[in-house]
């Protein structure tokens, strides 16, 4: 097959499933603007889209790994033991308010290890990935490098993502964006300094896991979520 992106060809057969399970995400998107009347009927809408994210990608994954297992919010299927897809569209509120900010977030663990991890945002068609032992990567239809944390260490320098956590009342600016698997996505790529955030569900932040250690940075699943560039303490 031909490679759209630098790596195996498992990582490419697994962008190339996203990209078809986005298409209909963005259609999804369209149609839950018109749907802002009713906040339940979109919340309902987008709880379907959901449901469909599973259905529609599991066939695909399934020619990757074919006795792999499945893990998202919604759904544990056992596979064989040994590999496991880890899938959840991250945002799921903003999509419900018609706001661009989310993503599917997707990764492959073998024996317990994350190996192959995406977060891609289908309305910009913006791609971050990784594979364990090959750094992390940004990918678009206009730009496609290798990405890297930031080197900053002073609080009073730091951009600092937020998630159902208490804010360092030291760091200035603070975002809050209702999309982890992107906020951490954005901490690999030196956009985000940091993101602390109470716990996620691991479907949500399997892939960006993987992401921040390629990246140079560090990630630790206490009593907070804590991802860092390696260089601060929050």
């Amino acid at each position: 097959m031909e490679l759209l992106i630098k790596g195996s060809t498992e990582l490419n057969k697994m962008f190339m499933a996203l990209q078809r399970t986005a298409s209909g995400l963005r259609h999804d998107f369209g149609e839950v603007e018109n749907l802002q009347q009713s906040l339940r009927g979109a919340r309902d809408f987008v709880h379907r889209a959901a449901v469909r994210i599973e259905d529609s990608i599991l066939s695909d994954l399934l020619l990757v790994r074919p006795s792999a297992g499945l893990l998202t919010p919604n759904v544990s299927r056992e596979g064989d033991g040994r590999d496991e897809f880890v899938l959840a569209l991250s945002g799921a509120a903003n999509f419900v308010r018609g706001n661009p900010r989310f993503a599917i977030s997707l990764a492959l663990r073998s024996m317990d290890e994350t190996k192959i991890a995406l977060v891609y945002s289908p309305i910009d068609e913006y791609l971050y990935y990784a594979e364990a032992g090959a750094g992390a990567y940004a990918y678009s239809a206009y730009h496609s490098a290798r990405i890297k944390v930031s080197n900053l260490a002073e609080l009073s320098d730091l951009t600092v993502a937020y998630n159902d956590a208490t804010p360092n009342t030291n760091i200035s600016n603070i975002r809050s964006t209702g999309c982890p698997a992107m906020d951490l996505a954005w901490v690999a790529a030196g956009k985000f300094d940091a993101f602390v955030s109470k716990p996620l569900d691991y479907a949500e932040i399997a892939a960006g896991d993987l992401l921040i250690r390629e990246a140079g940075g560090t990630i630790e699943m206490g009593a907070d979520l804590i991802a860092t560039n390696g260089q601060v303490q929050l």
